[in-house]
């Protein structure tokens, strides 16, 4: 079993969706832990509101597997493959981390993501996982979220 974390996010009734979401998560996976919920304005396009969190769980697959998991839970509640890539959605599931993995692959699989710079995505993370590194850096998720909130407001959406 490998720790994974998850960025969830949704901006069309996501309150409906991430709780759906959540409920698939523990059915596969057992115990989760998340964190709150946090409003994020859409980065990328002029959109609604999101609503963003993060989940860790110990998986049993690997991760272009748990990444292909991920994809049909998405289309499972909505997920418009054929809208741009950044657009509103009902439901946008995305491996941040999985132990100390590094990896590319098809489907967008970006271990660590790209995103692990945004407060979308560190804030939720610090609540869950401040004390776990970035495989990349070294550096932990709390340090990670302390410089994107001191950061000029580049990346830090606060």
């Amino acid at each position: 079993m490998t720790r994974a974390y998850l960025s969830l996010g949704s901006n069309i009734e996501p309150q409906k969706h991430l709780r759906a979401a959540l409920d698939e998560l523990r059915a596969r996976f057992g115990e989760i832990l998340v964190s709150p919920a946090y409003r994020y304005a859409a980065v990328g396009f002029d959109g609604p509101d999101f609503l963003n969190s993060t989940v860790g769980l110990d998986s049993d697959l690997d991760p272009q597997t748990l990444n292909d998991w991920l994809r049909v839970l998405e289309d499972r509640h909505g997920r418009r493959r054929d809208a741009p890539r950044f657009s509103s959605r009902t439901l946008d599931v995305d491996i941040v981390l999985y132990g100390d993995r590094i990896v590319n692959g098809p489907g967008h699989l970006e271990i660590p993501r790209s995103e692990l710079k945004h407060a979308f995505v560190l804030q939720p993370l610090a609540d869950i996982a401040a004390d776990v590194s970035h495989p990349v850096s070294g550096k932990t998720i709390a340090q990670l979220w302390r410089e994107c909130r001191e950061d000029a407001g580049i990346h830090c959406a606060l």
